[in-house]
């Protein structure tokens, strides 16, 4: 990781330069432009969960203290949150403008990450976490890396194998499909050789949907099946079933993701787009080294 003076110029120069070439398009509003550009938001957005820095308010208050020589025009907090949350497409724009310098891999990853909003105990009733449509809303679901229940949505993920990289993804329904969820997110891009994934993605429908793209679908092996497998076998398995949860490690603790802070749908939206912006950029660069 560069030292954060750098960090910041680095980040900065690429979104700006992405602007430039329209790869970044930000949609326009009334009013004068702003003292503080749209360039050194998303750096700063971008910066912020490279770092790993849980608290946005917080991590303004570093910026203004110790980097205001980069940007001495910074908003006040109110604003500056406004303001990122109307730049929530542009990170996914990010986020595609840089996967696209790495080629996609033959063989894809899929699988879900529970985004809880709210402690299960404090849940009273309907509340204002509802995104666009009737079906999306938080919900309870079960998160079985963590072996309990939580109230939320689930993050819904397609990478690479080889480069980790995020090639697709989507808030979902906290209890949901998980077929349903993967044939969404194969839609984006052209269909993977080998698709792995999950037990709760096994079901002969979905393996021949996707064997009709010329996908294959591998899923881990059963108990019955895994005693007559060879131990070789088995540690590559686990070793790629890794990969994924790595990757979700990364954005969930790391970047911390599972610890947004969002008050609404909309803040969640922004702050997973922009997570999983900075974790692209992460994983480009170092496939570089």
């Amino acid at each position: 990781m560069l030292p954060t003076e750098e960090l910041f110029v680095y980040v900065y120069v690429l979104v700006h330069d992405l602007m430039l070439d329209r790869a970044v398009v930000v949609p326009g509003r009334s009013g004068p432009a702003p003292a503080c550009s749209d360039a050194e938001l998303l750096a700063i957005a971008v910066t912020r969960h490279l770092l790993g820095r849980r608290s946005e308010a917080g991590f303004l208050a570093e910026v203004a203290r110790d980097w205001g020589h980069l940007f001495p025009h910074l908003p006040h907090q109110s604003e500056a949150n406004r303001r990122t949350r109307w730049l929530w497409g542009a990170f996914e724009q990010l986020r595609s403008a840089l996967a696209a310098r790495l080629p996609e891999d033959d063989c894809q990853q899929v699988d879900t990450s529970a985004l809880p909003v709210k402690h299960p105990s404090r849940v009273r009733g309907p509340d204002q976490w509802t995104g666009p449509g009737n079906d999306l809303a938080a919900r309870f679901g079960r998160d079985a890396a963590h072996a309990e229940w939580f109230y939320g949505f689930r993050l819904a993920a397609k990478t690479d194998l080889g480069s980790r990289i995020v090639r697709a993804w989507s808030i979902v329904p906290a209890a949901v499909s998980e077929r349903d969820v993967a044939g969404d997110l194969l839609e984006a891009g052209p269909a993977p050789r080998d698709l792995l994934a999950d037990k709760g993605f096994s079901g002969r429908g979905f393996a021949a949907a996707q064997a009709a793209r010329g996908t294959a679908v591998l899923v881990p092996p059963g108990k019955k099946q895994r005693a007559a497998m060879a131990s070789v076998l088995l540690k590559v398995i686990a070793e790629w079933r890794n990969r994924i949860e790595t990757t979700f490690s990364e954005i969930t603790d790391r970047m911390e993701l599972a610890r947004h802070g969002a008050h609404t749908f909309w803040g969640l939206l922004t702050r997973t787009a922009a997570t999983i912006a900075a974790h692209t950029l992460l994983r480009v660069c170092l496939s570089h080294q």
